[in-house]
């Protein structure tokens, strides 16, 4: 079985202020897109982050999509699909909304990037709606989209992101790591008996894993 990883909320607090910095030199997004469910609490950190004085609050929509058959816990790990089902999408019936991110640098935040598989699909997806909604509209305007994950897990994936957007640097993970198994807070049952788990594996490591 693979080693766990225990991620404490105030774990994901740090790592998005930790990025955000760099996001606001490099991605400086003018709207973020969550992939739920992991990606909804860190897009909700960063944006506190990513406020620049006198400047309003960077918009956040949301699209739901799986790629896993049953949900993960502290003691169950997620099985992985054969294929990316979206939950919930833009509402591509409103080119008024759609209208919004012609032209914009867009964030897509997540919480892990395992296969890459999910990541692949959402960049896909939203470049070829948005500029479908561009030319429909009959408007100029490129928009420009960028990746924010907590966590990259060094293996090899199965999706492929676009060149442009890894040769530009529009690809940040907060940390590296192994293949192992991450226990984020919200898929915790119990969240003291969680975090007392992230505690003893960070006092292990502290203490040269003796």
């Amino acid at each position: 079985m693979a080693e766990k990883l225990y991620v404490t909320y105030n774990d994901v607090h740090n790592l998005c202020k930790e990025s955000a910095e760099h996001i606001l030199a490099n991605f400086q997004p003018q709207l973020m897109i969550a992939i739920g469910g992991g990606g909804y609490v860190p897009a909700r950190i960063l944006r506190s982050f990513l406020k620049k004085p006198g400047n309003p609050n960077i918009p956040i929509q949301a699209i739901g999509l799986s790629l896993y058959e049953q949900l993960a816990t502290d003691s169950v790990v997620e099985e992985p699909g054969k294929k990316v089902t979206r939950t919930q999408w833009l509402d591509l019936t409103s080119l008024g909304e759609m209208k919004n991110l012609i032209g914009k640098k867009i964030l897509i935040v997540d919480e892990v990037d395992d296969t890459r598989t999910t990541l692949e699909y959402a960049v896909k997806e939203l470049e070829k709606d948005v500029e479908l909604a561009r030319q429909k509209l009959g408007v100029d305007g490129k928009t420009e989209f960028s990746i924010f994950v907590l966590h990259n897990k060094q293996k090899e994936k199965k999706g492929t992101l676009p060149k442009d957007m890894m040769d530009e640097g529009r690809y940040l993970a907060a940390r590296t790591v192994g293949d192992e198994w991450i226990c984020y807070p919200w898929e915790a049952g119990d969240i003291e008996e969680h975090d007392e788990h992230a505690r003893q594996a960070k006092a292990k490591k502290a203490n040269g894993s003796s």
